[in-house]
């Protein structure tokens, strides 16, 4: 219907539904209906900066309307909660572009707050099967949570879409067949970041090496997704020490004080969101960056913690992420980051671009399968499922890879530098290091051992 909000055009469905369902006089039904409807016409102006929600919300269409309902678990609350409310927006930002196309399928989508808790949020996949018929589970930030709710979704065999956490764990030896992935994991941010420090060995002629990451499954995943890579390369290092911080560590003096007591030639950390940031504050304070070179290959660029670099980086800083905000310089990328700007008054991290991916694969998954209530169709339709995405350089289509269900991305290593195009932040990654995606695929063989198949 030219002419017609989208909005509105989705929400005709649910207003009709309210008005016959109505037990209250007409007059006052329809005068209700008029004003859901106005809202629904307001919503065509960007919307403005609101409270982030820290419960459950629902997004999309109701479930007498859906084709599939979609339930996803992100932080909402503490140190990680910007993700979780990044992920909603692009979600909204995801279901606002199939709501345009007529032949999308219908989505409803619940989104509640997983807490960063593993068992907290098994239980409330649970919930969402068994009170709300969830068709596919998605989300989780944390490889802690999402591996957990990986294995009920294997149990209880329904399609999960992973769109943030990072352990290449959870495709590789725990993969199944009920598991996906749309964004970049450990093995490929790290074999990529393996290739960036054997090109810096070749300059420099680096050979020591240390790591710090998180104490829990996706910095110890790191670490051992960055040796393979590394000792696949033939690279030569010697290892001064490993550090392993609790996940939300408020201080990291001393192992900032034992780095500089052993100081290597390169420090690859693997901490993410509100702890590198926090890591980058208190070694600043130090002389800590004089000493080394100071890598973070998977998380270490996103936008928050561009920003809070503000125009005084530490000098040496090598980052990537899963998504930039100004990288490539594609027009899909700049509509997608635009957008979201306008949703929500401020640019993306890198978990959205994750989020908005999930909602297209899920869309463009039931759209083949005819019918998301048919597992094995929707498997069969995810496994090569190709994506078009903001991460895309020119003339290359993402993929889901169907041996390993995870997502084949190319990954953009850079180093900070200055650029005000995107305030609140002074720098943005730049001089960029660009790896193509098939050559990160992890090897047959690779796959093979970390499965403990015959041949690996």
């Amino acid at each position: 219907m030219p002419g017609l909000n989208p909005r509105l055009y989705q929400t005709v469905p649910t207003l009709l539904h309210r008005f016959w369902s109505c037990q209250r006089p007409r007059q006052l039904c329809l005068a209700a209906i008029v004003l859901l409807a106005s809202g629904a016409l307001r919503a065509e102006a960007p919307a403005q900066p609101s409270t982030p929600p820290v419960g459950r919300v629902e997004l999309g269409v109701d479930d007498s309307h859906a084709d599939a309902t979609v339930a996803c678990m992100y932080p909402m609350t503490g140190r990680s909660a910007s993700f979780g409310r990044d992920s909603i927006v692009a979600i909204q930002l995801a279901l606002e572009e199939l709501s345009s196309d007529p032949d999308a399928p219908r989505l409803r989508v619940i989104v509640d707050d997983s807490r960063s808790k593993a068992s907290f949020a098994v239980r409330m996949a649970e919930d969402f099967i068994q009170n709300d018929e969830a068709n596919i589970l998605c989300g989780m930030v944390s490889s802690g949570v999402g591996m957990a709710v990986s294995r009920l979704a294997k149990q209880r065999k329904i399609i999960m879409v992973g769109t943030d956490h990072a352990s290449s764990r959870a495709s590789l030896e725990e993969g199944h067949r009920y598991y996906f992935r749309v964004s970049s994991d450990t093995w490929y941010s790290h074999a990529a970041g393996a290739r960036y420090l054997a090109e810096l060995q070749e300059k420099n002629g680096w050979q020591k090496l240390a790591f710090l990451g998180p104490d829990y499954e996706y910095g110890r995943v790191a670490w051992r997704d960055l040796r393979q890579a590394l000792n696949q390369n033939g690279t030569r290092y010697e290892v001064t020490g490993t550090y392993w911080p609790k996940l939300y560590e408020p201080d990291y003096s001393l192992y900032i004080q034992s780095l500089l007591e052993s100081p290597p030639d390169v420090l690859v950390v693997s901490l993410w969101g509100g702890d590198f940031i926090a890591f980058l504050e208190q070694a600043r304070t130090t002389q800590l960056f004089s000493h080394m070179r100071v890598a973070n290959f998977d998380a270490g660029g996103d936008y928050e913690t561009l920003v809070s670099l503000k125009d005084d980086p530490p000098e040496g800083l090598i980052l990537s992420a899963r998504h930039h905000v100004n990288w490539p310089e594609t027009e899909q990328n700049r509509r997608f980051v635009t957008r979201f700007h306008e949703l929500s008054g401020r640019y993306p991290s890198y978990s959205a671009q994750g989020a908005y991916a999930g909602m297209l694969a899920i869309a463009r998954a039931i759209r083949i399968a005819g019918d998301a209530t048919d597992t094995d169709a929707m498997i069969e339709a995810l496994e090569g499922l190709e994506i078009p995405l903001p991460k895309d350089p020119e003339g290359y289509v993402s993929y889901i890879d169907p041996d390993t269900h995870q997502i084949v991305q190319a990954q953009a290593i850079g180093t900070p530098v200055a650029n005000d195009q995107y305030p609140p932040a002074r720098v943005m990654l730049g001089n960029w290091v660009v790896y193509d995606a098939e050559s990160l695929k992890p090897s047959p063989a690779l796959v093979k051992k970390r499965r403990g198949e015959p041949g690996g």
